[in-house]
């Protein structure tokens, strides 16, 4: 029987990072709500809601509290989480939502303390009376209290894995999970195939910049030229100065490189740039000079192609 009762204890205890999961998503969702919220407001006078910010605050927060802990005993963060609030004080051990009282007394702790917070900060900010000084410094007394409290909590749920929040803690409301949790099969072979194709990838993109495409491509059409073998009036056709002999097309400022081979201005540039040890990929002549061609051409030799 006390076996059993520990399974039950033991399969409803969330993990410590699923607790602090549920707290980053709140906070974010509280961003995303604020930014929402101001937008409604943006085409408005500057600084409109300056002065009631942490009111319209509290009433937004106040509204989220309304259909998520008071009515669904979790917040939005635990219920993407598939986690909700139980009473801790109950003696059963069946699971018992928090009270009515505690779902009052998280919004008071919660949103009523931040409004405090903020409207006691801003109540003070620009006094300088002697009155005014001590309650500032009691309030900030009480905060630090607070902040101390939170960090103690903070390290006794390090270590026992409950009460995520001082708040939690002090109505003795803690995080359980909603339906047991079934364990999960992790597929390794999945894993290691995109773990293999990332590094793949990876190495394809270390060394691709590191490959000279130019010159291998000019090298592999050297080769491929006396196998094949020149067709028939190419030489006539370059030497023309009708085709280059990078791009094919009808060369574009025409140029040479010593050989008979003609090419445009900008193709031979671009690649006498881009590889120093650039060679005609017609006859592999190296380039040592780059000289316009001096024949003009004819548009009674173009019409004639």
């Amino acid at each position: 029987m006390a076996s059993r009762d520990k399974e039950t204890k033991g399969a409803d205890r969330v993990l410590r990072i699923s607790q602090l999961d549920a707290l980053e998503l709140n906070k974010a969702l509280e961003q995303l709500v604020w930014s929402q919220f101001t937008q409604c407001f943006h085409g408005f006078k500057p600084g409109l809601l300056a002065r009631f910010e942490p009111e319209v605050k509290a009433f937004l927060w106040l509204f989220l509290w309304r259909f998520t802990i008071y009515s669904k005993n979790a917040t939005v963060g635990q219920s993407v989480l598939n986690i909700e609030y139980k009473n801790d004080f109950s003696p059963s051990l069946r699971y018992q939502p928090p009270s009515k009282n505690q779902k009052l007394w998280y919004a008071v702790c919660t949103i009523g303390g931040k409004w405090l917070e903020e409207r006691c900060y801003d109540l003070f900010q620009n006094r300088h009376l002697a009155s005014f000084r001590k309650a500032k410094q009691c309030v900030n007394f009480v905060v630090g209290l607070l902040k101390l409290g939170g960090l103690i909590n903070f390290l006794l749920f390090l270590h026992k894995g409950k009460f995520a929040t001082l708040t939690e803690r002090l109505l003795g409301i803690r995080s359980v999970f909603c339906k047991p949790q079934n364990v999960r099969e992790v597929g390794f072979e999945y894993m290691n195939r995109e773990l293999l194709w990332h590094g793949f990838a990876e190495f394809l993109i270390f060394l691709l910049p590191l490959i000279n495409v130019q010159k291998l491509k000019a090298k592999l059409s050297s080769w491929c030229v006396p196998l094949t073998g020149a067709p028939n009036g190419d030489s006539t056709l370059d030497t023309s100065g009708k085709q280059c002999s990078l791009c094919g097309e009808w060369p574009t400022m025409p140029h040479t490189i010593g050989c008979e081979h003609i090419f445009c201005y900008y193709c031979i540039k671009s690649s006498c740039l881009f590889d120093v040890s650039f060679a005609c990929p017609k006859c592999g002549t190296e380039v040592h000079s780059l000289q316009p061609l001096k024949s003009g051409i004819e548009m009674s030799e173009v019409n004639a192609i």
